[in-house]
C-alpha cells in the first residue's frame, strides 16, 4: 500500500460540457418540455424553462402553478445530467429521487440547479433546487446517479432522439 496521496480525477473541460449540453438540448424530449440544460463554470447543472406555457401548468389545481410531474421531470434531468460533471463521455442514469415542495412554482419562467454532494466510483449523490421567476426556492430534490464505464451510444451525449 502506498502512502502517496491519491490524485483526484481531472474535471471535464468547459468545452466538453458545453458540447454535451448543445447535443442534449437538441433532443426531442428536452425541446418538448421547452427546457435547456447548461453547466455554468463546470461546477453545477442548470436546467431552465425560459418561457412557461399553459401545458406546464396545473399544479395544486390552479392554472398558475407548474404541474408537479413537470417539476419531477426537470429534477430528473438536473440530477441525471450531473454525471456529466464527472465525465460527459460516460453513460449515467438516475436511480433514485426524493423530492419535496415548499411552495407552488409560479411566474413566467423557472430554473433548476443541481450540484454533486459526493461521489464514489460508480455512484454520485446530488441535490437540486427549483426556483420560480422571483428567484425563490420552491422545492428541492436529493438523488443518486449511477455512472457506467460505457460511452454514450452517440459517442457524445445521452440525447437519443
Amino acid at each position: 500500500m502506498s502512502d502517496a496521496p491519491s490524485v483526484p480525477p481531472a474535471k471535464p473541460s468547459q468545452a466538453a460540457l458545453d458540447r454535451y449540453a448543445e447535443l442534449f438540448n437538441q433532443s426531442l424530449t428536452l425541446r418538448h418540455f421547452g427546457a435547456q440544460v447548461a453547466f455554468p463554470e463546470g461546477r453545477k447543472v442548470v436546467v431552465t424553462i425560459p418561457e412557461l406555457k399553459p401545458e406546464h401548468r396545473g399544479g395544486v389545481g390552479s392554472a398558475a402553478a407548474v404541474n408537479g410531474g413537470i417539476l419531477a421531470a426537470l429534477f430528473d434531468y438536473a440530477i441525471g445530467t450531473s454525471g456529466a460533471l464527472v465525465d460527459p463521455s460516460r453513460r449515467c442514469a438516475t436511480v433514485q429521487l426524493s423530492m419535496s415542495f415548499q411552495r407552488p412554482v409560479t411566474g413566467d419562467h423557472l430554473r433548476v440547479e443541481a450540484e454533486i454532494d459526493s461521489q464514489g466510483l460508480t455512484l454520485l449523490f446530488a441535490t437540486a433546487r427549483v426556483y420560480d421567476s422571483q428567484d425563490r426556492v420552491c422545492g428541492q430534490c436529493q438523488g443518486v446517479v449511477r455512472l457506467s464505464n460505457l460511452p454514450w451510444p452517440s459517442g457524445e451525449s445521452p440525447a437519443a432522439n
